[in-house]
């Protein structure tokens, strides 16, 4: 089938890629190349097994690229939570402006079929934890947040009047190789300036659930397979959590390094942080799928591969 994967070049959707070519898809991958990084998919390139097409999904161009596609795999947006509480613009044209034009071409090329990634803030502070997807009263505290609820609520708008299917994708905190940003990220760039001293933001008892890349895309897969309503919506993470200082210790153990660990203090590492979030993931396991990383598990691999 042939598949288009917007913003594919990037962190998760470079892995998604990886997987749809192993499948034998005909790929397409439009990306703007401004946070995605070419050599993710450079050896597909090469080998004349995917297309790439460089544009921005605020200008205009790349829509007839979608004529004769199958489905959709919509992964462009702007990914950076801690940048939207500065620049909420960004969130706006790069998330809900960018998903509502794929969605127009879509209509207009008749492509049946959107996956869309979204987020586990589109809770908010819930006060059900695990969170499932039925919780209310959806109450995002960062603007990335509200994006990304923002889209859900197009998708299905466009899905229920223009005849289309859906998957929406509700993502604990998704780590791994080729990841550019997150907190290991950050940690392993103050500890290579510093291995004395590392500085933890807020009071590092933040308790989230992580989930290695590679069990991401298996579980994305396995839904899209597996159900066939008007919208599907699933959470998908791991069935435990891990509290930031938790993952200092892992790191620096990897690194061995001993450094010191300060705290800017607080509950919250930064505007729009929630402290606490897990996803109840009954609604994936009763399909008969259930991640074989936990968070732990995760941190690790992700680390890992971080530091190769």
């Amino acid at each position: 089938m042939r598949s288009i994967v917007t913003g594919g070049a990037g962190f998760i959707g470079s892995h998604l890629v990886d997987y749809l070519v192993s499948a034998g898809d005909d790929v397409i991958v439009i990306d703007s190349l401004v946070s995605g990084d070419i050599n993710s998919i450079k050896g597909h390139l090469d080998a004349n097994r995917i297309q790439l097409v460089s544009a921005d999904l605020l200008s205009d161009g790349w829509q007839d690229h979608l004529k004769g596609a199958a489905r959709v795999y919509h992964l462009a947006a702007d990914p950076d939570v801690r940048e939207s509480s500065v620049s909420p613009d960004k969130q706006l044209n790069n998330t809900i402006i960018a998903t509502h034009r794929i969605l127009e071409a879509m209509r207009k090329a008749q492509v049946p079929e959107i996956v869309f990634t979204s987020t586990s803030t589109v809770y908010g502070e819930a006060t059900v934890i695990p969170t499932p997807e039925s919780y209310t009263p959806m109450e995002p505290v960062s603007v990335y947040g509200a994006s990304k609820l923002a889209c859900e609520a197009l998708i299905s708008a466009y899905c229920h009047s223009f005849s289309m299917n859906s998957w929406v994708f509700r993502f604990a905190n998704i780590i791994g190789a080729r990841s550019g940003h997150g907190v290991i990220t950050d940690f392993i760039k103050k500890l290579k300036a510093n291995p004395h001293e590392l500085e933890i933001l807020g009071d590092g008892k933040q308790t989230k659930s992580y989930l290695e890349v590679g069990a991401c895309i298996r579980a994305i897969m396995y839904v899209v397979s597996h159900t066939h309503d008007t919208v599907n919506t699933f959470n998908i993470g791991s069935e435990d959590w891990i509290s930031v200082t938790d993952i200092a210790d892992i790191l620096t153990r990897e690194m061995n390094l001993t450094p010191k660990f300060t705290y800017t203090g607080g509950s919250r590492g930064w505007i729009g942080d929630v402290p606490k979030m897990q996803l109840d993931i009954s609604r994936l396991k009763s399909l008969g799928f259930i991640p074989e990383l936990s968070s732990r598990e995760s941190v690790r691999l992700a680390v890992q591969a971080a530091l190769e």
